[in-house]
């Protein structure tokens, strides 16, 4: 049995998991963040728990074939220098030189998003697929691209940025500095901002009682009040989706993936949210009549995604 080590780092935590052949997580060991603070004190740390995940499996570090790791930002996986992230604050970080100098094994990098997707490529949702997207909704607007069973990054590392394609021109403000993105409206952010926009001008919408009663707005809020009758919340949730199918079926018309699968936690809300998408994507995708469509899932290894990705990236490339 061959092991590997992935490694989520996250702006909050540092999570790393023994991943054996067969794509199982053996153990894992997780530390915080503590940002912002030096990136080779990050790094240590993720050598720490590298090794005390391998040292929870019973496993020594020799057991281990090599160790991959799914960050934020700009992940250059050529040199192993992690360019920019503005949630870790790192800029031209030496990261894969950090590991290495606490661990002696080959180490590889790459952004959470796209480790995550690869995750769900290789045990995932879209496991057996040749060519896929996967979309995660949540702060923000994630995205990792399969093409030919590996990661595209792009020339400069900082492809798949789906969630910054514009789908309301002068549109909604969004973090990345444009308006009208993706990310903007199809967030989990983006939820929480309409709903509260609605709750505002309608003070008597199931919402606003839900939300004195729980003390916020989350993404659950218009779905929980839709399900009560609130035809206010429905407009949100119908508002939501309309967007949300927009940029699928974009992603779709220009990549043509075998499967595109949408992860985060907005998308437990399973089937009122996945079935209006899936017809108004067929309505809308340029392909409406072709025998072979793209198939739209619902991602399966949640949180696990990245680490499992991250264990795999020496197969990635």
């Amino acid at each position: 049995m061959k092991y590997y080590v992935g490694i989520d780092l996250g702006g909050t935590n540092i999570v790393a998991g023994v991943v054996d052949e067969n794509y199982n997580i053996v153990a894992k060991a997780s530390t915080k963040t503590n940002c912002p603070r030096p990136a080779k004190e990050i790094a240590d740390d993720m050598a720490k728990m590298a090794l005390q995940a391998v040292e929870n499996a019973k496993l020594k570090i020799d057991d281990i074939e090599w160790i991959g790791v799914g960050t934020p930002g700009i992940a250059n996986s050529s040199t192993g220098i992690i360019e920019y992230s503005n949630n870790l604050g790192f800029e031209n970080t030496p990261m894969v030189k950090y590991i290495q100098e606490t661990i002696n094994k080959p180490v590889f990098i790459e952004n959470d998003a796209n480790a995550a997707a690869y995750g769900e490529f290789v045990a995932g949702a879209a496991k057996g697929a040749n060519n896929a997207v996967c979309i995660t909704l949540g702060t923000g607007v994630g995205g990792g691209i399969i093409v030919d069973g590996k990661i595209y990054a792009g020339s400069n590392f900082a492809g798949a940025e789906i969630g910054h394609t514009v789908i309301e021109v002068d549109g909604a403000q969004c973090s990345c500095g444009r308006k009208g993105c993706f990310e903007a409206y199809s967030s989990a952010t983006g939820l929480i901002r309409m709903s509260k926009e609605a709750m505002a001008e309608n003070p008597d919408s199931v919402m606003n009682k839900l939300a004195q009663e729980r003390g916020k707005v989350n993404a659950r809020t218009a779905f929980d009040a839709m399900r009560e009758g609130d035809s206010v919340a429905k407009a949100v949730v119908d508002k939501y989706i309309k967007y949300l199918a927009a940029g699928i079926t974009n992603a779709i018309n220009i990549f043509q993936p075998d499967i595109l699968c949408i992860g985060g936690g907005v998308c437990n809300e399973g089937d009122p949210l996945l079935l209006p998408v899936k017809a108004l994507v067929k309505e809308e995708v340029y392909t409406r009549n072709s025998p072979k469509n793209t198939e739209i899932v619902i991602a399966k290894l949640g949180n696990d995604a990245g680490i499992i990705g991250a264990a795999f990236l020496g197969n990635a490339k």
